[in-house]
Protein backbone atom coordinates (compact mmCIF):
# COMPACT_ATOMS: atom_id res chain seq x y z
CA UNK A 1 0.00 0.00 0.00
CA UNK A 2 1.27 3.42 -1.10
CA UNK A 3 0.34 5.96 1.50
CA UNK A 4 1.70 10.27 1.67
CA UNK A 5 4.34 11.36 4.28
CA UNK A 6 5.38 14.93 4.55
CA UNK A 7 8.42 15.46 6.16
CA UNK A 8 9.45 18.62 8.04
CA UNK A 9 12.76 19.56 10.36
CA UNK A 10 12.97 18.82 13.47
CA UNK A 11 13.60 21.86 15.91
CA UNK A 12 16.14 20.29 17.54
CA UNK A 13 17.72 17.74 14.70
CA UNK A 14 16.18 15.30 12.31
CA UNK A 15 12.81 15.34 10.61
CA UNK A 16 9.05 14.89 11.42
CA UNK A 17 7.01 12.83 9.53
CA UNK A 18 3.26 12.71 9.12
CA UNK A 19 1.11 10.42 7.55
CA UNK A 20 -1.79 12.60 6.16
CA UNK A 21 -4.26 8.98 5.25
CA UNK A 22 -3.89 8.37 9.20
CA UNK A 23 -2.37 11.19 10.94
CA UNK A 24 0.38 9.15 12.39
CA UNK A 25 2.98 11.22 13.18
CA UNK A 26 6.60 9.56 14.05
CA UNK A 27 10.53 11.69 13.84
CA UNK A 28 14.11 10.54 12.91
CA UNK A 29 17.35 11.54 12.68
CA UNK A 30 17.60 11.10 8.67
CA UNK A 31 14.90 11.40 6.63
CA UNK A 32 15.30 7.51 5.53
CA UNK A 33 15.20 6.94 9.52
CA UNK A 34 12.18 9.16 9.47
CA UNK A 35 10.31 7.43 7.09
CA UNK A 36 11.30 4.01 8.56
CA UNK A 37 9.71 5.08 11.46
CA UNK A 38 6.29 6.38 10.16
CA UNK A 39 6.24 2.90 8.03
CA UNK A 40 6.44 1.24 11.10
CA UNK A 41 4.11 3.43 13.64
CA UNK A 42 1.56 3.34 10.54
CA UNK A 43 1.66 -0.48 9.88
CA UNK A 44 0.64 -0.56 13.44
CA UNK A 45 -2.34 1.89 13.25
CA UNK A 46 -3.62 -0.05 10.31
CA UNK A 47 -3.70 -3.16 12.65
CA UNK A 48 -6.39 -1.63 14.49
CA UNK A 49 -8.17 0.90 12.22
CA UNK A 50 -8.37 -0.65 8.56
CA UNK A 51 -8.17 2.06 6.06
CA UNK A 52 -10.37 2.07 2.96
CA UNK A 53 -8.37 4.63 0.63
CA UNK A 54 -10.26 6.71 -1.87
CA UNK A 55 -7.95 8.83 -3.20
CA UNK A 56 -4.37 10.46 -2.81
CA UNK A 57 -4.31 13.77 -0.55
CA UNK A 58 -3.41 16.75 -2.49
CA UNK A 59 -0.29 18.66 -1.13
CA UNK A 60 -0.02 22.03 -2.15
CA UNK A 61 0.86 25.65 -0.74
CA UNK A 62 -0.54 28.53 0.26
CA UNK A 63 0.35 32.33 1.30
CA UNK A 64 -0.03 34.10 4.77
CA UNK A 65 0.21 37.93 4.39
CA UNK A 66 2.78 39.43 5.73
CA UNK A 67 2.42 41.68 8.96
CA UNK A 68 3.80 45.01 9.14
Amino acid sequence: MELSAVLTPAPERGYVAFNPETGTTTQGETVDEALLSLGEATELYLEEFPLSIVGRPLLTSFQVPEYA
